[in-house]
This record gives C-alpha cells, sequence and structure tokens, in this order.
C-alpha cells in the first residue's frame, strides 16, 4: 500500500521535508506530488495521505494550497488516513505558528478520514496555533520550524514517521 504524500512549497522547506520522508520511508512506498504541478485529484489513489503545509504572513494559507482549497470539500476521505506536516517560523511569526496545519486540519476533520501523528508542542517558543489540539497538549501533525530550528528537523521527522507508521498498524 503506497503513501500518497501531497505539498505546498514555496520557499522547498516543504519540498525538503517530503523528500526526507520519502527517503526515510523509502521510495518504494511513499509517491511525492507538488500540489502546484499534480492539483488533488490523485488523492483518490491512495488510502495514506500525508498533507503537508506552511503558513505564510499572519497564518494565512501557503498559495498553492488556497488556490486548490474549495477542491478539498469534493473528496470522500471516509476511508483514508491522514497525517499532516507544517512549517513555520516560531520566532517571526509567534502568534501564528503553523495555522495553515490547523487550518487544512480543520477542513479535512468533517471528511471524516482517520486522523495520525499528533504530535506534542514541548520544544517550540510561540504564544498561538490554530494547530492545537482542543486540550493545546500537541499539534495536529508534525510541527517544523526550519528557519529556527533546522537542526532539529531531521530527528523530528524520523521520530514522527515512526510514531505514524505505528499508529497505521494500530489501526489494521
Amino acid at each position: 500500500m503506497k503513501i500518497g504524500l501531497f505539498y505546498g512549497s514555496t520557499t522547498c522547506y516543504s519540498e525538503m521535508t517530503a523528500e526526507k520522508m520519502q527517503q526515510f520511508l523509502g521510495e518504494e512506498l511513499v509517491d511525492i506530488h507538488n500540489i502546484k504541478e499534480s492539483g488533488l485529484s490523485l488523492i483518490n489513489d491512495y488510502d495514506i495521505l500525508i498533507l503537508g503545509i506552511s503558513t505564510w504572513d499572519y497564518g494565512e494559507l501557503q498559495e498553492d494550497w488556497e488556490a486548490l482549497w474549495d477542491e478539498l470539500d469534493q473528496f470522500d476521505l471516509s476511508n483514508k488516513v491522514i497525517a499532516f506536516y507544517g512549517q513555520g517560523d516560531q520566532e517571526g511569526y509567534t502568534d501564528w505558528f503553523l495555522d495553515a496545519m490547523g487550518l487544512l486540519h480543520d477542513k479535512l476533520v468533517p471528511l471524516n478520514p482517520q486522523i495520525v501523528g499528533y504530535w506534542p508542542n514541548q520544544g517550540y517558543e510561540f504564544n498561538e496555533s490554530k494547530a492545537l489540539t482542543a486540550d493545546k497538549s500537541h499539534f495536529v501533525g508534525l510541527a517544523l520550524d526550519d528557519e529556527c530550528q533546522f537542526d532539529l528537523s531531521e530527528q523530528r521527522i524520523s521520530d514522527w514517521l515512526t510514531q505514524v507508521i505505528e499508529e497505521i498498524a494500530q489501526l489494521n
């Protein structure tokens, strides 16, 4: 069973993360799709999705996701497993850290996918985030800040992917 990894990337951080994830899990397991080039229709080809989005300015969506935002409502995600990752800048945008990941999560939850990969919020310095769970103890996906904590990203990616694979295995 292949994983479809879909991302939008303006400055290449989300793209680099996608490539690291594919390297970690293996090319035979993960297909990478830049949504600017591929669109979203290929989502239907996968039972497991990893969706990557970065937050821009004051909590805004990355432009490629924003352009396709309304299309997301058309998908039947009830038989899909989804994990999210987000890129943000916790120092420059401390009141909007990873908001776009939270917006994407909240957009897709009503479509009834199974969500995996909630990530602890320890080790980050920020004031607010729409990407926090209701109890504010976790992010709704992997939180990355390649602007301020690039040196932590590779280990976070490895740990998170291990967690996601274990959570998926427990679903079956």
